[in-house]
């Protein structure tokens, strides 16, 4: 229990003993849980500055009814010697008052420091580590314009319902038009004999279902709109047959998503370049910024608006193609870890897990 993250009760089962027992004993006795030198303040920070690196990950995570701030070394490969730090909360003021206890000259030490869009991490970063270099995830950065795009098609799905809604409602008045109409001809006709068949077509019943209509491929406009989400948060080349034929005909029925969806391509077409040095990176962000300009959506300027604010610190990104992918899977093991558990409930204890499996 000290080298994997695996609860009490599945190794008890896997020992044919009981998992509360066991978990118990180790609690208690084997894992020195009552000597640890942070009991005391586990419930809101934990400080491991022996694990201070060169390159460093900085994200937050869920743990029982708050969010924590987790620091840790890339080099730890999310294995022994990655956890650095855990900080209740978020806020700048909090977490640097306990990141400021690392020695100062271990923080000068660190290079590069990778966060997301927040601004109270790169508050943290500038202050608490003055030499290293700020770099944002390329991949938050295509999450804010994909969620552009996705704003975009949203707003056209819901054009698209009122749309249906009013040909429901239509649908619905025609139905009440024809129903008075046959009874004035029926009391019309109360003493008339008619010979043969009714010439004309068949008057359709009361009650008869309205059905929206239907695109070639078979979806309606609202079934097309909520069957692309997918496709369009992929590039073309990773669309099956049935997924081009979806959005041909999408793009030709809201040529403006078109737009938007190649001008997101575009920037993710600069972030694959691996060719691309900071200075080159900032001249094609320039023209990126201009095929943005003679765009009218306003989802892919506020996106477009978001990148332009910090691009300094999303170049740095050309310097050594560096991500935050090590903070999203150390968040990923926490995640998985309090999932076997079904919850946290004993939050010093878990803590404690954590420094002995990452720490």
């Amino acid at each position: 229990m000290d080298a994997i993250p695996v609860t009490a009760r599945s190794l008890g089962r896997f020992y044919f003993t009981d998992g509360d027992t066991l978990e118990r004993c180790y609690k208690e006795s084997l894992s020195g849980f009552r000597e640890w030198d942070q009991l005391e303040h586990a419930q809101d920070w934990v400080l491991l500055p022996d694990n201070m690196g060169e390159h460093l990950s900085i994200d937050e995570t869920s743990l029982q009814d708050d969010l924590f701030t987790f620091l840790t070394n890339k080099d730890g490969h999310c294995q022994q010697g990655t956890l650095i730090a855990a900080v209740r909360g978020t806020k700048a003021e909090d977490v640097l008052k306990i990141l400021l206890q690392i020695p100062e000259e271990a923080r000068l030490k660190v290079k590069e420091i990778t966060a997301d869009l927040s601004e109270s991490m790169a508050s943290i970063v500038h202050l608490a580590f003055p030499n290293a270099i700020l770099t944002l995830d390329c991949f938050h950065i295509m999450r804010r314009c994909l969620d552009a795009l996705e704003e975009l098609r949203l707003r056209f799905k819901r054009d698209a319902q009122a749309e249906i809604r009013k040909l429901a409602l239509l649908h619905k008045k025609k139905l009440e038009q024809n129903a008075r109409r046959r009874r004035k001809n029926r009391q019309k006709n109360k003493h008339k004999k008619v010979k043969g068949k009714r010439r004309g077509r068949k008057p359709k019943r009361k009650n008869e279902k309205f059905r929206p209509p239907v695109l070639p491929n078979g979806d309606t406009t609202v079934e097309l709109l909520t069957r692309c989400r997918c496709a369009l948060m992929q590039t073309p080349d990773k669309w099956s047959e049935n997924m081009k034929a979806r959005m041909k005909l999408l793009f030709e029925l809201y040529p403006r998503l078109k737009e938007a969806y190649d001008v997101v391509n575009k920037l993710r077409a600069i972030f694959r370049s691996s060719t691309l040095t900071k200075e080159t990176a900032k001249e094609k962000f320039q023209e990126w910024y201009k095929v943005v300009n003679q765009c009218t959506l306003r989802e892919v300027k506020s996106a477009r608006n978001a990148v332009k604010s910090r691009e300094d610190e999303v170049l740095n990104y050309f310097l050594e193609h560096s991500t935050n992918a090590a903070a999203e899977s150390f968040n990923s093991k926490i995640k998985g870890f309090r999932a076997q558990l079904r919850g946290v409930s004993d939050l010093p204890f878990f803590m404690f897990r954590l420094c002995r499996l990452f720490g």
